[in-house]
């Protein structure tokens, strides 16, 4: 699938001749996060799977079904890693967040080979999550 945003972030990544400019243009993706509000960092918002603490939250606009992401990371890296799959997955409809795989995009962008084995099974809990939430948006909207 051809996708905007990806090729967007393809070409961001691809000004970085190595692995440190990509590690520290992800935690600098991560730092302009907005952070949530206390009241979001909840036990129901936190991704299982995470070795660090990582809290997701979701909208779905009744009127268009769209689903907005929003999350945080005590990590840095991790909060980087969050960023991107929110630039990615954020405010879309759940068929269009169903058809993207976050693990082939991660490799398009050179970062999948340099996450740590623990990174890339936070990496998979985060994405999962929105899968799900995708998931449920879509039965919801059928049902």
């Amino acid at each position: 699938m051809n996708d905007p945003r990806l090729e967007e972030l393809i070409e961001e990544f691809s000004f970085l001749d190595d692995w440190e400019e990509r590690y520290r243009y992800v935690i600098d993706l991560g730092r302009a996060l907005p952070p949530l509000a206390e009241t979001e960092r909840v036990e129901i918002a936190k991704v299982r799977g995470c070795a660090s603490q990582v809290w997701l939250v979701s909208a779905t606009a009744p009127e268009t079904g769209v689903v907005e992401f929003r999350g945080q990371s005590d990590a840095a890296i991790v909060q980087g890693l969050l960023a991107i799959l929110v630039r990615m997955y954020s405010g879309r409809p759940p068929a269009e967040i169903l058809a993207l795989d976050a693990q082939t995009s991660f490799h398009a962008l050179g970062l999948g080979d340099a996450l740590t084995p623990q990174r890339s099974n936070g990496l998979k809990a985060m994405a999962q999550r929105i899968h799900d939430v995708a998931r449920d948006a879509l039965v919801g909207s059928q049902g």
